[in-house]
């Protein structure tokens, strides 16, 4: 066989499994039991990766300003920073929801 055609097959397979499992080459190895507090207050947000599929570990995917940590997801400290997040979050959209109402008041009131 030719080098160059084993060379574009091999290239093409590579490119072909990058496009069907982009997150292959993302996925946590390994994972950190004890992160941090200071790191814990800077995360900025958390994704779950799950073990089946093309990671083969369950984590929790720390972001913080171009950072990443991989967290054992079953750590208490990682668990209540999410569950803060999640609060925080669910705390925001309700705020904005009620925002909306208020406008929409206002202007109904207006029209009056």
């Amino acid at each position: 066989y030719d080098l160059s055609l084993i060379s574009v097959l091999f290239l093409t397979l590579l490119l072909l499994f990058l496009a069907l499992f982009p997150g292959a080459f993302n996925c946590c190895m390994k994972i950190s039991d004890e992160i941090p507090k200071v790191i814990l207050r800077r995360v900025e947000r958390f994704e779950t990766q799950k073990a089946d599929g093309p990671c083969h570990l369950e984590a929790i995917i720390l972001h913080m300003k171009g950072k990443k940590f991989c967290a054992n997801p079953w750590n208490r400290k990682v668990k209540k920073m999410m569950k803060k997040m999640e609060h925080k979050i669910h705390r925001s959209k309700s705020h904005v929801g009620k925002q909306r109402r208020t406008r929409m008041t206002k202007q109904k009131d207006k029209k009056q």
